[in-house]
């Protein structure tokens, strides 16, 4: 239904997508937590072939964050088992999609890094979507980062501080490669951004579904792009000023 009123047009460039809920979809079916994650697996690739379908450019999925090592080890070992066997390069391939890793992946095990490293390496002359995997991340992990980073090439006076300016914050996060988010989508019922792009989503149109992540099909991403595509985006400005700006763009 929501896939046929969809403007094409006016599909968002970036879409970041908070997965959540699979616990809780396999508790409700008597399942372990395992269970669940192994079918939001699989949602992975089934949206990552919707976004291409879409024409979508960027696809950030928040996969594990920092704050996630803190789990018992057991489901930390098996998220990291199952990361490794969904990292599937025909899939990416066949999609002609390119893959990107964002987050202190230095904390990763050496096999998960070796094998997103050959990932991204071999799809990156690909031309469709990027699908970009948030891994061992978090906003203020990445914003401290970026920080640090600029606060060393001061002291070897790589840097002036006079010239810092919020696109020069820009250059030096994870993201850096790609545009801002236009699109926040979070599964599982919760209303909050959980440390995810905080500096990056200052203006983006958040979208909040009680779907659990395993259930999220391509009818639910058109259902929230159709959302996005309803709302106004008014950047600070008046809704007066929106519509001239769109007048003047018509002309």
């Amino acid at each position: 239904m929501y896939k046929e009123l969809i403007d094409h047009n006016r599909v968002p460039r970036h879409v970041a997508i908070i997965m959540d809920g699979n616990g809780r979809w396999a508790k409700v079916r008597g399942m372990e937590r395992t269970m669940g994650h192994q079918a939001g697996a699989q949602t992975v690739h089934d949206i990552m072939e919707a976004a291409v379908n879409l024409g979508i450019e960027y696809l950030t999925l928040y996969t594990f964050s920092t704050e996630n090592w803190n789990r018992p080890a057991d489901e930390v070992a098996a998220l990291m088992t199952l990361l490794l066997k969904n990292l599937e390069e025909e899939l990416f391939m066949k999609k002609n999609a390119r893959f990107r890793v964002i987050g202190d992946t230095q904390r990763l095990p050496e096999v998960v890094q070796e094998a997103c490293s050959y990932l991204e390496e071999k799809t990156k002359n690909n031309t469709s979507t990027c699908m970009v995997l948030a891994l061992s991340y978090s906003a203020k992990w990445e914003i401290t980062h970026a920080l640090a980073t600029m606060a060393e090439k001061i002291k070897n006076n790589e840097l002036e501080p006079a010239d810092i300016s919020e696109h020069t914050v820009d250059e030096y996060l994870n993201t850096s490669f790609m545009p801002e988010p236009e699109l926040m989508i979070r599964t599982g019922g919760e209303k909050r951004l959980s440390n995810f792009l905080l500096w990056q989503c200052a203006y983006t149109e958040l979208y909040f579904t009680d779907v659990f992540w395993p259930d999220f099909d391509e009818e639910e991403l058109c259902k929230a792009v159709y959302d996005y595509q309803g709302r106004q985006r008014r950047f600070g400005k008046t809704g007066e000023q929106v519509e001239e700006v769109k007048k003047k763009e018509i002309r």
